[in-house]
């Protein structure tokens, strides 16, 4: 299993959210080139970029994107990013300017010609991602409810040659309370991609019962940035899950 640090871009900061709650902001570092250089240096290949910005319609971190997928290029790592995506234009950037994967959430989720376009378009570069509140798939920065089970989604999926499935425990994202693994085991038996899980990660503790789910990797923030979690026992463990 993998770790992925995130890296939420908000108003060209890197932020960490409370429960999907732009209220509650708990993070918010000014540099965030300075924190991708920082996760790479101490040996994580991945980051999971999101533009909160983008994905709630309160602007863009577009320039901030860019320049940190030239970093990452620079640095031999790799990025997926997401936030906000919805054309076959803005995915075509995204991965022209280096991207490894793209994470498309709303219109994916909302739009079944949509993904089956862009996923015809960049077989196995899309990460479709499936935010969650209690089974129920949100999107639009999380203030849009779907009348959808998330497993009836996922199963919806495997006709799409994607790179994989993000889903994000809204319910448990940033409060380091342990994840839904519930709900990441089932997704993990239903998906035929690999699977993203993200929300709830407070210590190894976690990230050890979540490798045991089957999903392929996690996405961490507030637990890494709060130093909850170790990063030097998240990539020891990712080498003993390899």
């Amino acid at each position: 299993m993998i770790v992925l640090p995130a890296v939420d871009l908000r108003e060209g900061r890197c932020v960490q959210l409370v429960g999907g709650d732009y209220a509650k902001e708990a993070v918010r570092l000014e540099d965030p080139l300075a924190v991708a250089r920082d996760w790479w240096r101490r040996g994580f290949g991945w980051l999971h970029v999101v533009d909160l910005d983008a994905a709630t319609g309160r602007g863009s971190n577009t320039d901030l994107v860019t320049e940190l997928l030239r970093e990452a290029a620079r640095h031999g790592a790799s990025v997926q990013v997401g936030g906000g995506v919805r054309s076959l234009e803005r995915i075509e950037t995204l991965l022209d300017d280096g991207a490894a994967r793209v994470v498309v959430g709303t219109r994916a989720l909302e739009d079944a010609d949509f993904l089956r376009e862009a996923a015809e378009a960049f077989p196995g570069q899309l990460v479709v991602a499936a935010d969650v509140r209690e089974r129920q798939v949100v999107t639009r920065g999380w203030d849009t409810t779907l009348p959808r089970d998330v497993l009836d989604v996922i199963e919806g999926l495997g006709e799409h040659p994607l790179a994989g499935v993000l889903v994000t425990a809204v319910h448990k994202e940033g409060q380091m309370q342990g994840p839904d693994l519930r709900l990441m085991e089932a997704v993990a038996e239903a998906c035929v991609w690999p699977v993203f899980a993200s929300g709830g990660v407070g210590g190894i503790g976690d990230l050890r019962a979540l490798a045991e789910t089957g999903v392929a990797g996690c996405v961490v923030g507030m637990a890494l940035y709060t130093d909850a979690l170790a990063p030097q026992a998240a990539l020891d463990l990712m080498e003993e899950t390899a």
